[in-house]
């Protein structure tokens, strides 16, 4: 159940009272049934979620968030939050099965969501092939969150979203 991925996030960087605010407005205007929580269909109704080449992953992610979960969820794009915490939704984007682990079949999965038809599957493979051989792995490593903190915690990731309430 998603409600287990978000409960334990560690922060939720929201700083005023206007943003919670927002924040719930949206949070509302999506819940059009009002039952509390967000079904994956509501969150499609987003255009910049629904043109995402991850949605689908995403969707998996999201669907039955209530509100505490929803801001949760959206405070890992915040310029506030923590490059760790940044790398967890990250993590989780590629651990679709919530095993643990990413595969070289999950890498590339979410490889060919990204890419679509613009790259063949055998450039895809070559691609990730050798960058995780420059990243000291193999096509037979399973990363774990340790690792994707080792690879994306030397890099400022920028994942900054704003949540209109229009």
């Amino acid at each position: 159940m998603i409600l287990k991925k978000f409960k334990n996030t560690a922060r939720i960087y929201v700083v005023s009272q206007q943003e919670i605010v927002s924040l719930y407005q949206r949070f509302c205007q999506l819940d059009r049934n009002a039952k509390g929580f967000i079904s994956a269909d509501e969150f499609l109704s987003v255009p910049e979620f629904a043109m995402n080449p991850l949605s689908q992953r995403l969707l998996k992610m999201v669907d039955g968030l209530n509100f505490k979960d929803f801001v949760a969820f959206l405070s890992a794009f915040s310029a506030k939050a923590s490059v760790q915490q940044k790398v967890k939704l990250i993590f989780k984007v590629y651990d679709s099965d919530g095993n643990g682990k990413v595969s070289f079949n999950d890498m590339l999965e979410v490889l060919r969501d990204l890419s679509g038809s613009f790259i063949s599957d055998v450039q895809r493979e070559q691609v990730l092939t050798q960058l995780l051989k420059e990243a000291g792995y193999s096509k037979d490593s399973y990363l774990t969150l340790d690792d994707f903190n080792k690879i994306f915690g030397i890099s400022e990731l920028k994942m900054e979203v704003e949540v209109p309430v229009d």
